[in-house]
């Protein structure tokens, strides 16, 4: 058993009056600039959403062995989320609870205790105060659990993926997950045993909101324009062979690619109707890198009629699954965005590799890891710095105080062009904003929720 403490959200109102007008501030069709720059609407985030929700923390193959831990972020708590001497995963507060001093300064290990570096606390990995120096200088008893590491109360895989909340009364994640979670499997299963493994990342930081980045990850609206030069130098080799995201250049919303909303924040944007149905037609689909050539050609050679399912592998799967509010699959990438401030973000591209279940032979997969690589480096390098030049301009932009709003209504109010489906889903061509409209419905319920937060100690 464990001890949970109830833990208190900022206040969201005074008596009975609300300090927000969250229906004022986030209407239909447009979202009042003060979500995006206001400090106090930031900190309510930090535990309503980022607290009241499911939240994207890390993968288990991370942390594959016992004892082994990485450090990470829930909002603004430091996380250390470590595979504890039992096997069992767990999101500890990295927060010595002495002084408050960061326990674990390290990013990613193997240790069946850490020590607060500080005075000398000593913790085991699941969380229990282990000792600490001179014990005789206390009364207290310092086996009682208030000494204990805090941690996250509630976590949950779904295929590897870990998701917490400190939310008592949250759904559980696969119902919360809902529709979205059949696109994950679709991503997960084009991989031999429906696997990946997280490999290193491409970081970076921009000086603005983490809105920003949700609200783009959806978009198809921007790409014919801000990533202009990326579409040039994916196909300036390419002749009539359209490489990369080519098909938004002309008339992007008469291709067959679509966005569809799922519930819950989260959406995706599927370009796969765009491929051509055969093997090889996804690998068709990148743009030259250094090696492209001979791996093809070694793989015709070596694997025949089977070499271009194969190189298939390596081909970044063009649909951007996005779940509520920090995690997207983009490609063959996880893309995480961390809060640091009301204006800045952390945008993390962790790159995956397959894993061998028997059905590719050991050389390809070595080889596939290989070309990942190379295919994982071209968007983050050449199309995020665009991405993150838009989002610094946008917060600069938003600090013109009078002019107060921020517009979503492509798409909105015209008959017929967004279609509601049985399921309770909603599709719409690939460049409208209802995606974004959608997920600002559950930003403003989420904000005026009242969760249950609770925080858990080892007994």
């Amino acid at each position: 058993m464990t001890a949970l403490e109830k833990i208190s959200a900022p206040p969201t109102r005074v008596g009975g009056t609300a300090l927000y007008d969250w229906d004022h501030l986030v209407q239909e069709d447009r979202a009042h600039r003060l979500i995006y720059t206001d400090p106090a609407i930031f900190e309510t985030e930090m535990t309503n959403i980022f607290g009241g929700t499911w939240t994207y923390i890390a993968h288990e193959s991370e942390i594959p062995a016992e004892n082994d831990f990485i450090t990470r972020r829930l909002g603004l708590r430091p996380l250390i989320v470590v595979r504890d001497s039992d096997g069992k995963i767990r999101a500890l507060y990295n927060r010595c609870t002495h002084r408050g001093t960061t326990l674990c300064r390290w990013d990613k290990g193997n240790a069946k205790s850490f020590q607060c570096p500080y005075h000398g606390w000593n913790f085991l990995n699941n969380g229990r105060l282990r000792g600490v120096p001179w014990p005789d200088g206390y009364a207290d008893d310092m086996r009682d659990p208030k000494y204990n590491l805090a941690q996250v109360p509630r976590l949950e895989s779904y295929r590897g993926f870990i998701f917490g909340t400190l939310n008592m009364d949250a759904l559980p994640l696969s119902e919360h997950l809902g529709p979205i979670a059949k696109v994950i499997d679709e991503w997960l299963d084009r991989n031999p045993g429906g696997k990946v493994v997280v490999c290193e990342a491409n970081r970076f930081r921009y000086k603005g909101n983490w809105k920003l980045a949700y609200d783009n990850s959806c978009d198809g609206y921007h790409v014919a324009y801000s990533h202009r030069s990326l579409l040039e130098t994916e196909n300036r080799f390419a002749g009539v062979n359209a490489k990369g995201m080519a098909y938004y250049r002309n008339s992007p919303d008469s291709q067959p690619m679509y966005m569809r909303y799922t519930g819950h924040g989260n959406h995706f944007k599927d370009k796969r109707p765009n491929l051509e149905k055969r093997p090889g037609g996804l690998w068709a689909l990148e743009s030259a890198h250094p090696g492209m050539e001979y791996y093809e050609a070694e793989f015709i050679k070596r694997y025949g009629d089977r070499a271009f399912s194969l190189l298939d592998l390596a081909g970044s799967e063009p649909v951007n699954i996005n779940v509520f509010p920090n995690f997207s699959l983009l490609g063959n990438h996880i893309q995480v965005f961390e809060p640091i401030s009301v204006e800045g973000t952390n945008a993390i591209w962790y790159g995956t590799m397959i894993v061998n279940d028997g059905s590719v032979p050991d050389e390809a997969v070595t080889d596939i890891n290989a070309l990942r690589m190379r295919t994982q480096e071209g968007f983050p390098n050449f199309g995020e710095v665009d991405d993150i030049a838009n989002f610094e301009q946008i917060q600069r932009g938003l600090m013109a105080i009078e002019d107060e709003w921020v517009y979503m209504n492509r798409g909105f109010g015209i008959p017929d062009r967004i279609k509601q489906h049985d399921d309770g889903t909603i599709t719409a061509p690939a460049t409208d904003e209802a995606f974004m409209r959608e997920h600002f419905k559950e930003w403003k319920r989420l904000m005026k929720a009242r969760p249950n937060l609770a925080i858990q100690r080892e007994p």
